[in-house]
Parts: C-alpha cells; structure tokens; sequence
C-alpha cells in the first residue's frame, strides 16, 4: 500500500478480472444424510518467499456438502514437509472435532470415524504411531492431540490418491498466463 508498483496494479486487475467472470458461481448445497466428515488436508512448506512459513489448508464435507474451508500461513516455521503436512492434519482434525460437538448439540451426532486424508505419508505414520521420535520432539502436542483422537476412534487418517487433492487449492495459486489477453472476461 505505501509502494504501490506496476506488478501491483496488474495483479489487482486480475483479480478484479477474475470476480467478475464468477458473478454466477456459487456454493451449491444439495441433501444428503448426514452420516460422515470427509476432510481433505493439504501443506506447502516453506511456501512463502520471505518468511520461509508454510500455508496449510484443508476442506471439510459433510456428506456430499463442503461446510467448512480453509487457508492459512502456518505461525510457526516447519523443519521439514512433514512437520508442516503435520500441523495441517492438527488444524483439520481440531475444526472436525468442533463439527462433531456441533452436529452433536444439534441432536444429529455421527456414528463413524471421520476420515482426513492427507498427501503425506510420514505425517499419516505419525498420527498412528505411539512411540516419541527425536524429530518430532518440537510438534508434540499437535501429535498428542491428533493421535488421542486416532486412539479414541473420531478420526482416522489417511492417505489420499493425486487425482483427488482436493486442498492443493487452498495451498498452491492459481498459475500465470502467458498472456494478458487470455485472462477469463
């Protein structure tokens, strides 16, 4: 805002661009029973330039209905994509177990484990396994956190196939194109 540049400019035209051409999407909500929450998570580590922080983001369904997204810049720097991959898991299962007292005060409480599928195998293996490594010694209460509720039955933790990465969108922008003529009316 104080330094405004042309870079600036040309991205806010994009943007402004881009709500415009959207005016008639919308979030479509359809019934469904409400028998499970299917969320997907997902992390870029070290993604921004000059922090070197991670962005986390993950989505929630329920049933066939997304009720719950988002997107954030992780406060803390990860040591490694698991660790980042991690704290994601930790951030979606804290907002599924919000869901769950929530459908619970509204009578309607779920029956099954809740599924959060994640891209990231050592982050999966630390949500199963017991034993306290060395490496993950600084990330212990999200792995006490999400592993209680592994242990208790309310999620599991799995890993998710490319082709349905849902959360990529929450962590990874939109590309460039190569031309401004292209951009959507």
């Amino acid at each position: 805002m104080h330094d405004p540049r042309e870079s600036h400019f040309a991205a806010l035209k994009r943007i402004i661009r881009y709500v415009k051409g959207t005016l008639d999407f919308g979030l479509h909500l359809y019934p469904s029973a409400p028998t499970k929450l299917l969320a997907y998570t997902d992390a870029d580590w070290a993604g921004c330039p000059d922090t070197r922080r991670s962005t986390s983001g993950y989505c929630v369904f329920l049933g066939d209905n997304i009720i719950s997204w988002s997107a954030k810049r992780q406060a803390m720097l990860s040591r490694s994509s698991a660790e980042a991959e991690y704290r994601g898991v930790a951030n979606v299962v804290a907002e599924i177990c919000w869901l769950r007292n929530l459908l619970l005060e509204l009578q309607c409480p779920l029956r099954k484990a809740s599924i959060v599928y994640c891209d990231n195998i050592s982050a999966i293996y630390m949500s199963h396994n017991p034993v306290q490594h060395q490496r993950t010694k600084h990330i212990e209460m999200d792995i006490h956190f999400v592993r209680d509720k592994v242990a208790r039955g309310q999620v599991k933790i799995l890993h998710v196939p490319s082709s349905y990465r849902y959360a990529d969108i929450f962590t990874k922008g939109l590309p460039r194109r190569s031309s401004p003529t292209s951009d959507p009316p």
